[in-house]
């Protein structure tokens, strides 16, 4: 994954930082996850269609794309993001 994104949606959930970015050299959106206190997470991309109940409910998303055999899950550290 490409260090340039650009952010569509950010929330706070608990601790988790949520992000859904845009990679417009690849024309991707990605799902980002991290866990502020801890600085652990992960990204996957994720078709348009699904990006908001994937922002929404990342997890959950995660879980059912890993059950479908579908999407890469990366382990991440820090999120770079084209202002």
């Amino acid at each position: 994954m490409s260090a340039l994104a650009r952010e569509l949606a950010q929330r706070l959930s608990g601790r988790d930082e949520v992000l859904l970015l845009w990679r417009p050299e690849s024309e991707r959106v990605e799902l980002s996850v991290r866990d502020l206190a801890s600085g652990e997470g992960f990204c996957i991309e994720v078709p348009p269609g699904s990006a908001i109940d994937a922002f929404y409910h990342p997890h959950a998303y995660v879980a059912r794309a890993r059950e479908r055999g579908r999407g890469r899950v990366v382990l991440a550290g820090a999120t770079s993001v084209d202002g």
